[in-house]
């Protein structure tokens, strides 16, 4: 089993940052990929960004050239660094961990973008 728990949501005017961090712990041995999903009120669940073990990295159109995400290994965390939020960013934003096609989620953590 793997556990993962996200940090880091809260509200913020447009244009704002905000730093997800989710650390996962437990059987972590094998994770292939790590990534963070959201859904927004209406929406379906869709993926943001994924981090993979060789270190390859994808960006949904949307939060390309805003969001970043990365990884520490040491701290078996990986973060979500979100700036010039929109909006339309606003949704529960999810961590998922991979495992040979086996999937591994936290608890959601909420962003709110508005003025």
């Amino acid at each position: 089993q793997v556990q993962l728990v996200e940090s880091g949501g809260g509200s913020v005017q447009p244009g704002g940052s905000l730093r997800l961090s989710c650390a996962a712990s437990g059987n972590i041995f094998g994770i292939n990929s790590m990534s963070w999903y959201r859904q927004g009120p209406g929406n379906k669940r869709e993926l943001v960004a994924r981090i993979s073990s060789l270190g390859s990295i994808y960006y949904v159109d949307s939060v390309k050239n805003r969001f970043t995400i990365s990884r520490d290994n040491a701290k078996n965390t990986v973060y979500l660094q979100m700036n010039s939020l929109k909006p339309e960013d606003t949704a529960v934003y999810y961590c998922n961990a991979n495992r040979d096609g086996y999937l591994y989620w936290g608890q959601g953590t909420q962003v709110t973008v508005s003025s």
